[in-house]
């Protein structure tokens, strides 16, 4: 737990979390606090903590009260008789705030007292004090503020990073600068160096070590972060899949940020490629991370951290029943509609809202106008949650009181309820409801939080019938989280805190608007020149909550759920798409293509045929029984596997012809031309049966798909044509209808069909990619995903995805029902042809190598030596376990899979 982890670097009694909002802890010194009752006067040793709005007495006695005095509370004497010996004595009738009295944590306790003795043997204390009282005194916040801030940036100029702290001699320090350590609540003012070898922070006050060290190796990930919605923020973690980080510091200007951040990627392979928001998106689709693990990465996108309450992760609600005694997961019901905001989850209720409060302020607020008057994760909220493990977060933000018994977080059903009817609660989750420590549901800590109108005491929370205990709970929780209902619909929840729903007239739509504060963007504290208000709207955008960072700007994907028919709450008007609902892992071949892909780096190659024409190169293939059809420039040929002899050759046109296919009887071969015709040839006869001229332009590439011939041009069209059997092998010219004419911007360069045929795709020479339904022949998506032209794509095995490669050297590919590219890969050349299975590539480019490519991390997980040219052709068997590719070396080569 996140709380946990920051606790355990200091042991002592004494926290940050002590002092106020804002507040700084500078220096300690040993000292003496004289308390005198009616019989004796009595010393009481500790350490008097300096910080900029107050001081603070720690007592070495932990049955001693940590005492607490506002500086503009106090007078600062000196007195002379006990030689630099100092009384500070308290205004009469001010307070003096008393703490963990006992060494128990509960509310603070504030007693008047007319004076308070404390000793000290330090001279230079005594300037340092007064200097704060005069800053504590000022009538004016931003005053204040600016004369502390002037003091901390003259003790950090003053100080540097104590070299004598490297772990090494041998290390080189890279660069210096002075930095806030960022934790809950509270920061922590310093140095921070880096060398060849470590990340070092020493803190100004050393507290809570004089040194913090992170070895660069151990990095594992390193993200930049808002602080305040200004971008100074830095967070390292050393963990792959942890959300709390090792540290999180806050820098004084960008470029010293920026420069350390990019200083640590250079220790990180494939920083930037991995971890990205589209990255992560098609792992999770194939099921390589769950819900879970998505959502905790899409929020450390998001600038979301632990270290930050005010940007603490959030996790949906994902269920609507905590009063049945069991929890059914197959039915829809039991789970949330995670397409609204919990603000509209309640529609009646929101209605009436809408009537009276929320629409009416909406429609009549001045520009920005927003409808909730409260955000869905706030620091509150989250303390809220978790007041059972970090109660002196909790006292820390509600100035050393709980909040009343009846507002706690007693029972979850409750919870959910207010969230539902409440006028201002919108909370949200925190992922610790899905995780594996129960502790914040658990009063361990037997804090005495207070009693509720009906008498009982606030213990431990109370659990939903179907829960045993809080270990049943969190399990079954989880175990929401990831089933098949929030699978399907967990896009939906992300559109509105990470994506496209999250501003703008998508997010009015969907009744998702919230104050300007909370987004990146929305109020430019900076340009704010009273120095009051702009303390104070900073000071109101670290406690109100902030909206993530938007992540996607098209609507996300959803996942893929093959094994399971889908669950929805109402039925759906059926759409093109719904043929991608069908499961596509029902073949009994699908293991053995898993398995193939799974050893493709295995490729080897099995024997190399040439041509004898040396100006000729291969730009398609076909493998047929034991015959090889391929196509070096304008003639059909045909090689026999078991004679090793080419057995036939076949010229159509004195131009280059550019795809073959055969067709379904086995029999037949269909080739186009660059002569703006499409040929017929029967193998068993050995002639041309018939021409097609179909188009007023070079055919570029054809498909077949139960009896309809599509066929891609560069006069800018796709043609489909009906033929209609006559029972012959003839196929005359006559018998072709054309169906359908589908019209581009430009020319097109290649076509593809997915495996139900319901779907085409085609590839222009200006980069744009269309995506047809071919029962109605209505363009579904139109994306423009390249800067050149595309050479050749494919659907994915499922169909829910397009991969595409062009003349821009980028491989990139596009979600089918979204239009949107969640993945692009920027390869060192120029890819011709691949063959892929969704998840991973073999491609052949401009160095005559195949290429095998790993999509989930944009990396080149093999490279095969194979052409001395080009690749410009690639075949690959039903069973993925023999590949065939031509060059432009002239060469064809067959190759087998090795187990």
């Amino acid at each position: 737990m996140a709380f946990l982890k920051t606790r355990e670097r200091s042991k002592e009694r004494f926290s940050l979390l002590l002092l106020d909002l804002e507040e700084y802890y500078f220096e300690q010194h040993t000292a003496y606090h004289v308390a005198t009752s009616s019989k004796k006067e009595r010393k009481v040793r500790g350490s008097f903590k300096v910080c900029s709005r107050s001081v603070i007495f720690d007592p070495d006695d932990l049955t001693e009260p940590i005492i607490k005095v506002c500086l503009n509370n106090i007078f600062v004497y000196f007195n002379f008789a006990f030689r630099f010996f100092f009384l500070f004595f308290n205004q009469t009738g001010n307070e003096v705030i008393y703490i963990k009295e006992s060494n128990v944590i509960a509310p603070y306790r504030n007693e008047r007292v007319s004076q308070l003795n404390l000793m000290f043997l330090c001279l230079e204390l005594f300037g340092l004090c007064l200097f704060l009282h005069r800053a504590s005194c000022l009538e004016k916040l931003g005053d204040q503020t600016a004369m502390i801030a002037a003091n901390l940036q003259s003790r950090l100029a003053r100080s540097s990073f104590d070299k004598n702290c490297f772990q090494s001699v041998a290390e080189k320090p890279h660069m210096e600068c002075a930095v806030e350590m960022v934790l809950p609540l509270v920061s922590n003012p310093g140095h921070v160096c880096i060398t060849d070898e470590s990340l070092y922070f020493q803190p100004l006050n050393g507290y809570p070590e004089q040194v913090i060290q992170i070895k660069l190796h151990r990095v594992r990930r390193i993200y930049k972060r808002r602080h305040g919605l200004r971008p100074l923020g830095l967070e390292v973690f050393c963990t792959e899949n942890d959300f709390c980080s090792d540290i999180y510091l806050k820098f004084y200007n960008t470029a010293d940020r920026d420069e350390v951040y990019y200083y640590i990627a250079t220790f990180l392979e494939n920083h930037m490629t991995e971890h990205t928001a589209e990255s992560y998106m098609l792992q999770w689709q194939r099921g390589h991370l769950s819900n879970y693990q998505y959502l905790l990465h899409l929020n450390n996108l998001a600038d979301r951290s632990c270290n930050d309450l005010s940007q603490y992760p959030v996790f949906p609600w994902v269920l609507e029943d905590y009063s049945s005694a069991q929890l059914d997961m197959t039915n829809a019901a039991t789970f949330r509609d995670l397409s609204k905001p919990v603000g509209f989850l309640d529609i009646i209720h929101w209605l009436h809202l809408n009537r009276t409060l929320t629409w009416a302020r909406y429609r009549g607020m001045p520009e920005p106008a927003f409808m909730y008057g409260s955000h869905y994760s706030s620091p509150g909220y989250v303390l809220f949650y978790l007041v059972r493990v970090a109660p002196e977060h909790m006292l820390c933000l509600q100035n050393g009181r709980y909040d009343h018994a009846d507002r706690m977080f007693n029972n979850i059903g409750e919870t959910w309820k207010n969230c539902l009817e409440g006028a201002t609660d919108f909370k949200e989750l925190i992922p610790d409801f899905y995780g594996d420590d129960p502790s914040f549901l658990e009063n361990k800590l037997n804090l005495d939080l207070g009693r509720k109108q009906n008498g009982s005491l606030v213990g431990d929370v109370v659990l939903p019938p179907w829960a045993s205990d809080a270990s049943d709970f969190l399990q079954k929780h989880k175990t929401a989280l990831e089933s098949q209902y929030v699978s399907e619909h967990l896009h939906e929840w992300i559109d509105l805190v990470f994506g496209f729903k999250q501003r703008g007239s998508e997010a009015i739509a969907a009744h998702n608007v919230f104050h300007p504060l909370t987004y990146e963007g929305g109020i430019d504290c900076d340009s704010i020149e009273d120095p009051d208000q702009r303390i104070a709207m900073l000071t109101q955008i670290l406690e109100f909550g902030q909206t993530p960072k938007q992540l996607f700007t098209t609507p996300h994907p959803q996942r893929i759920t093959p094994r399971f028919h889908n669950m929805t709450r109402s039925s759906s008007v059926n759409s093109p798409l719904s043929e991608l609902e069908d499961s596509s892992f029902e073949d009994l071949t699908e293991e053995s293509r898993k398995l193939a892909w799974a050893h493709m780096g295995n490729l080897k190659l099995f024997s190399t045929e040439g041509t004898t024409v040396p100006s000729l190169w291969c730009c398609c293939i076909l493998y047929y029984s034991t015959l090889w059809l391929f196509i070096p420039d304008s003639t059909l040929k045909m090689y026999s596997k078991e004679l090793k002899d080419f057995q036939r050759s076949m010229s159509f046109s004195n131009m280059a012809l550019s795809s073959c296919l055969m067709l379904a009887d086995g029999k037949t071969v269909v080739c186009s031309s660059w002569d703006n015709n499409v040929y017929f040839y029967s193998i068993p006869y050995g002639r041309r049966q018939d021409t097609l001229m179909g188009h007023d332009d070079a055919v570029s590439e054809m498909c077949w798909f139960d009896d309809q011939l599509y066929t891609a041009s560069w006069d800018s069209t796709v043609k489909v044509w009906q033929c209609a059997s006559d029972g012959s092998s003839s196929h005359k010219r006559s018998q072709f209808q054309l169906l359908a004419e589908l019209e581009h911007d430009a020319g097109v360069n290649t076509i593809g069909l997915n495996p139900a045929g319901t779907l085409l795709v085609s590839g222009c020479k200006d980069g744009a990619i269309t995506i047809w339904d071919t029962s109605s022949y209505t363009i579904l998506q139109q994306i423009h995903c390249h800067t050149g032209t595309i050479h050749h794509m494919a659907f994915s095995p499922d169909s829910r995805h397009v991969l595409s490669v062009g003349a821009d050297c980028c491989m990139k590919v596009t979600d089918v029902q979204t239009g949107m590219v969640i993945s692009s890969v920027k390869a060192e050349e120029e890819q011709r042809c691949f063959c892929w299975d969704g998840n991973s590539v073999l491609c052949g480019g401009q160095s005559g190598d195949l290429l095998l490519w790993d999509l989930l991390s944009n990396t080149v997980t093999k490279r095969i030596p194979a052409h001395s040219g080009a690749v410009t052709a690639m075949w690959m068997s039903a069973l993925c376990s023999t590949v065939i590719t031509g060059g432009e070396d002239r060469q064809t080569i067959y190759w087998k899979l090795q187990s």
